[in-house]
């Protein structure tokens, strides 16, 4: 039976941020790179019935699992990336991004032929215009498949966590998940995934998977429009992938928590506004791992993360987190039964 999460035990969930720092963490996935252009629309474009954006300023940063790398380095924590970019322009700034931030780069391995994913985004007056992605979504070779598994091994033994963070551009393969199940076998920690819909079925005996709701409902076929249907779907995962736990993310409708034996407890947002969710997923899925590291019980990380996440959508572009605005949160949370 579903229960809503009542307020936690601020002082715990504080002390828990405060060893956020001492985390062993590894993120394993798709790097990429985040280009906004920012501008504003005065007039229609007379070639086609689209709007014409003066752009006025450009920022880069880091994303898909290397926002994960970020929001986990800005919570206190010195984790190791492992991805794959190519030898080209974007590749080498996404490589000096790593080093400016202090981010060990021994992971990031170099694939001849194929680009770096970078995703450019239009934004004009706060809202989102167009996304352009240039990218291969070809699964890498088994050269690179092969060093990522020796890299993976060879560090294991010093992490407690394991993340996963699958935009599906050709890293997080079946070679790969396999080799992390057999991992698992000889290891203790926790296995997390952020997943791509059409590969879910790679993720069995995985720790935890943290899909959004359409994700989710894309998965197991159903449209995600009430609670029943959101109980049905995060059941179906559970059930099917024969994982430890389900955290289905759910925008301004906040985040529902599957655990086996039927399990489940709903945890209300914490966001005012909600401006960008680009990259939520990211904090997410940090924020939790980071909770599970430091002691927190599953239901514990998710109300942390969920706190994360409410300060990330308030802003406009792939943000992150840092331990004093999420310590405040904690404090000032509102999460009634």
């Amino acid at each position: 039976m579903e229960k809503i999460v009542p307020v936690q035990d601020r002082a715990l969930l504080k002390e828990a941020v405060d060893r956020f720092h001492r985390a062993r963490t590894l993120v394993l996935g798709d790097v990429m790179l985040d280009q906004y252009l920012w501008g504003k629309v005065s007039r229609i474009s007379p070639e086609a019935p689209v709007p014409v954006v003066e752009i006025q300023r450009e920022t880069k940063m880091l994303g898909g699992a290397a926002n994960v790398i970020n929001n986990i380095f800005s919570l206190g924590a010195r984790p190791l990336l492992c991805g794959v970019i190519g030898n080209d322009g974007t590749g080498r700034e996404v490589m000096a991004a790593l080093e400016q931030q202090g981010i060990n780069t021994a992971g990031i391995l170099v694939e001849e032929g194929r680009p770096t994913s970078m995703k450019t985004r239009v934004v004009a007056h706060s809202q989102q215009v167009v996304r352009v992605d240039r990218e291969s979504r070809n699964e890498i070779g088994r050269e690179m498949v092969e060093k990522i598994l020796a890299f993976v091994d060879g560090n294991a033994q010093d992490l407690d966590v394991i993340i996963v963070s699958d935009y599906g551009k050709g890293v997080v393969s079946p070679d790969i998940v396999e080799g992390l199940r057999r991992l698992k076998k000889s290891w203790g920690g926790v296995i997390a995934v952020d997943p791509k819909v059409g590969s879910f079925p790679l993720y069995r005996g995985v720790d935890v998977i943290t899909p959004n709701h359409h994700e989710a409902g894309a998965y197991c076929g159903l449209e995600i429009n009430d609670r029943e249907g959101l109980i049905a779907a995060g059941e179906k995962i559970l059930g099917n992938l024969g994982c430890g736990a389900v955290l289905i993310t759910q925008g301004e409708q906040g985040m529902t928590l599957f655990e086996r034996g039927g399990k489940v407890q709903h945890i209300r947002t914490a966001a005012k506004k909600v401006y960008d969710v680009t990259g939520a997923g990211d904090t997410v899925i940090a924020t939790f791992c980071l909770g599970l590291a430091s002691g927190l019980s599953m239901v514990e990380a998710a109300v942390v993360s969920n706190l994360a996440a409410g300060i990330v959508v308030g802003e406009v572009g792939t943000s992150t987190v840092n331990v004093v605005d999420l310590k405040n949160a904690i404090g000032n949370m509102r999460l009634e039964g």
